[in-house]
């Protein structure tokens, strides 16, 4: 025995080349290992995980292993009743994929933004191209907006799921295949998910530590462990944990308190999760889940129903006994009875499981009284839910530890809850749309969580898109507001067809090109006009044959449009007209409407006569605007062209000629390898007319694999709908930003975009900028209150009060 004790002494012999400073400093660290008493003396001994790895796999304590899976929010509290329903339902059959070897944990975390970082990701750069100045004014409005609206808070979610092993070998596998299957099923909530390597679980942590000061950055390389001596925790870690009372403590400079949710309530509400995340402070939600193995539950509720039935036997006994009716027992005992009895036949029968579920909820404050307001207002909901908040007295920091991302759970109060009742604390609430890409663009406030709606319409499956309202909606503003984004932002041409005038003081600003077309003017647009990209078959001849029979059957008219007879010589015409430019392609070999008028006059067929007669009055006649070669600059990286003196008999063929212009512009950008933007205000003007109808719907089937990007804008929903070509306009759009809109518009676009009750009335009786924003298969209430006090605005506004003052000044 003491042989034994000698031997161990031996063996901690310290190596003799050691010097005799370096023995005594090793020996006082072997001390002190040896008198730990498991208190954490440093805030890195408190932080309870014991290794992290480059993966993601985190290991605490000797079997257990870790990993984190960030999820993104959908639309829950907007859906349709059925769709509510179906998303509960997906949402057990996910809790249902755990058993009971598999512990997850749910995290909510609402977080101080990093002010610095999150305005240099909405900052517009500068360009030196002399529209700096507005630059500078867009992004201030981007930074009040960010102000007023998320209270600086950002939002995110994760779980974390672990498993117990004997080894990193073992474990590893077993984790990637849950992984698999947790990522298969939130893809078939239609939730985008990613899983977090052991940097980004570090970070998360680190920010967690350092809620209360966000200018402590996460500054942390692997490579950096390598002979300094440092931990993974020393990078995140706090300067210090303090546990001075029993229910409160201090984290760096905040002030934080744990308590836990006691669910009392008989009935629980979808509503109690949503109402703690829409609190306006740092927060952090945790529900640890443990699933209860199926036929253990059952074994243990039958075990309970026989406990109450001897109970029950025992009572009556008592009552015949005492001469009293023998059916008369406690009340309590009965409902305990008929409980029990139902949870059973829940397990056996209707796929439900049992889960052991422990909620923490950590408040925090800049100040110990801002603590208290927050911990109150968090128990008032709670409260409003029939439950109770309570303090964890005395476990303030095992508490603390348990809202780390680690699936590790240091308190030891649980409750246990079926797949239903677990599942009534839905993770989701209202999908964001914020999308941090340089060329992402601005379109107001997210309605329910008031953050910023920022997004990159390229990014779309099919950008094309429509701007939709009631006049004094804020149709024009916005489009404009788009215009101005995109000119500021992107590289990207922009072209407008304006029917009403009203953009010309914005494309000024930007030193674009204003085209007024009308018979007075003496600027033109050649609709012979070609390039040599215009088609993207070898031969741009033949496209541009189907635009001039477009033309020339609205110049010839009737309700049956051109013989076919007629098509032939004028596609005839076409082909010998352009033969010389293609043979030599300078300008002045580019046609005029002229050379189609001459080469019809020059065929033999009397219809080619007929066409050519229809087109004397386009040619030499009053309405000739169309037969001279262009002089405006219509290479511009922002032209408008002006239709709005175009009469009755011009408008039709100058809307036609302006799509023709654009689709020769698309098809020029397209070998640059850049965008083109195309506003199509009073869009419901193009789809009366067949042709310019027709051109449309080519458009929007057209420009995507082109780098087009069309935006049609109208307040009559209803000229969507008035064929079935021109319906596939809608389909084949998918961003359609919604202003109030008219009782029958409203349900023509629920019916077209699936759109809830709840949702419409979000463009119900709606003020100017508010409404709906379907992107994707995303639709946000927004609502957009641009600041009047810009310059951006007063060129912008379509009030006559307030254009008729901004030219005054």
């Amino acid at each position: 025995m003491f042989k034994g004790k000698r031997n161990e002494k031996r063996s901690l012999k310290l190596p003799a080349n050691l010097s005799r400073k370096d023995q005594k400093r090793v020996q006082e660290v072997i001390d002190r290992t040896k008198k730990d008493d498991g208190i954490p003396r440093t805030a890195q001994q408190s932080i309870p995980f014991d290794r992290m790895f480059p993966d993601g796999i985190c290991r605490i304590g000797n079997n257990y292993y870790t990993k984190t899976i960030q999820f993104q929010d959908i639309n829950y509290q907007l859906a349709q009743q059925e769709d509510k329903t179906a998303i509960f339902e997906e949402w057990c059959g996910f809790l249902n994929f755990f058993d009971s070897s598999i512990h997850f944990e749910l995290s909510f975390m609402n977080m101080s933004t990093d002010a610095d970082s999150f305005e240099a990701s909405i900052r517009i750069p500068l360009q030196n191209d002399g529209f700096d100045s507005v630059r500078e004014e867009y992004s201030e409005m981007l930074r009040n907006q960010l102000a007023q609206g998320n209270n600086g808070l950002t939002k995110t979610k994760y779980l974390t799921f672990g498993i117990e092993a004997d080894s990193m070998k073992q474990a590893k596998p077993r984790l990637e295949h849950v992984q698999n299957d947790l990522l298969n099923n939130f893809k078939q909530l239609g939730v985008r998910a990613e899983v977090l390597n052991g940097h980004d679980r570090l970070k998360l942590m680190h920010d967690m530590f350092h809620m209360g000061d966000t200018d402590d950055k996460f500054r942390f390389d692997w490579k950096w462990l390598v002979g300094s001596g440092l931990s993974v925790k020393d990078f995140i870690a706090p300067t210090a944990f303090a546990f001075p009372g029993s229910r409160s403590f201090q984290m760096g400079s905040l002030y934080g308190s744990m308590s836990y949710l006691s669910i009392t309530a008989s009935d629980l509400s979808d509503q109690l999760l949503k109402d703690f995340l829409d609190m306006d402070s740092s927060q952090i939600i945790t529900m640890h889940i443990q699933s209860v193995d199926q036929t253990e539950a059952i074994k243990t509720i039958k075990h309970t129903i026989t406990e109450l039935d001897r109970s029950k036997i025992e009572e009556q006994k008592k009552a015949v006994r005492s001469g009293y009716d023998m059916d008369i027992i406690p009340s309590d005992l009965a409902t305990y009875g008929k409980d029990a009895k139902s949870l059973l036949k829940e397990l056996q029968s209707q796929n439900e499981r049992m889960f052991m579920l422990t909620m923490l909820i950590m408040n925090t404050g800049k100040t110990q009284q801002e603590l208290d307001t927050n911990v109150f207002q968090a128990s008032s909901i709670a409260q409003k839910h029939n439950c109770n908040l309570r303090r964890l007295d005395f476990q303030q920091e095992n508490a603390l530890m348990s809202c780390l991302p680690l699936a590790s759970c240091l308190i030891d109060i649980r409750r246990a809850l079926t797949t239903s009742s677990t599942a009534i604390f839905v993770p989701f609430t209202t999908q964001e749309l914020f999308q941090s890409d340089k060329e992402s663009l601005y379109y107001g406030l997210n309605a329910l969580s008031n953050n910023l709606i920022m997004v990159d319409r390229k990014a779309l499956k099919n950008p094309n898109g429509l701007i939709l309202g009631t006049p004094g909606s804020g149709k024009s503003f916005s489009a404009k507001r788009e215009i101005a984004n995109a000119f500021l932002v992107t590289d990207d041409d922009v072209i407008i067809c304006d029917p009403e005038a009203e953009y010309a003081a914005l494309v000024q600003r930007f030193d674009g090109q204003v085209i007024h077309i009308s018979p007075a003017s003496t600027q033109y647009v050649n609709p012979m006009d070609i390039n040599l990209n215009y088609s993207e078959e070898d031969n741009p001849i033949a496209l541009k044959a189907d635009f001039i029979l477009s033309l020339c059957e609205l110049v010839v008219g009737g309700k049956e449009g051109l013989q076919p007879v007629e098509k032939t010589v004028i596609d005839r015409c076409v082909h010998q007209i352009y033969q010389k430019y293609f043979e030599d392609p300078v300008p002045e070999n580019m046609p005029l409407l002229e050379d189609l008028y001459n080469a019809l006059l020059a065929q033999e067929e009397k219809e080619a006569h007929h066409v050519a007669t229809a087109l004397e009055i386009y040619v030499k006649g009053s309405l000739n605007l169309f037969n001279h070669r262009t002089n405006v600059d219509i290479d511009n990286r922002l032209v408008c062209y002006d239709i709005k003196e175009l009469g009755k008999q011009l408008k039709k063929l100058g809307m036609l000629i302006v799509q023709d212009q654009v689709w020769g512009r698309v098809t020029a950008n397209r070998s640059a390898g850049k965008a083109t933007r195309y506003y199509m205000d009073e869009f419901h003007l193009l789809l009366k007319e067949e042709q310019t109808a027709a051109y449309s719907v080519e458009i929007w089937k057209r420009f995507r694999k082109w780098g087009g990007i069309p935006t049609g804008i109208t307040q009559n929903v209803k000229d969507l709908l008035s064929s079935h070509e021109v319906e596939n306009i809608f389909e084949n759009s998918d961003f359609v930003y919604m202003l109030n809109q008219a009782a029958g518009d409203r349900q023509i676009l629920a019916k077209q975009l699936n759109i809830s009750q709840h949702q419409l009335s979000y463009v119900t009786h709606s003020g100017e900028g508010e409404g709906l924003l379907f992107y994707g298969n995303v639709i946000l209430p927004f609502v957009d209150r641009f600041p009047q006090d810009t310059e951006l605005y007063r060129i912008m506004t379509t009030k006559l009060s307030e254009v008729s003052e901004a030219k005054e000044a």
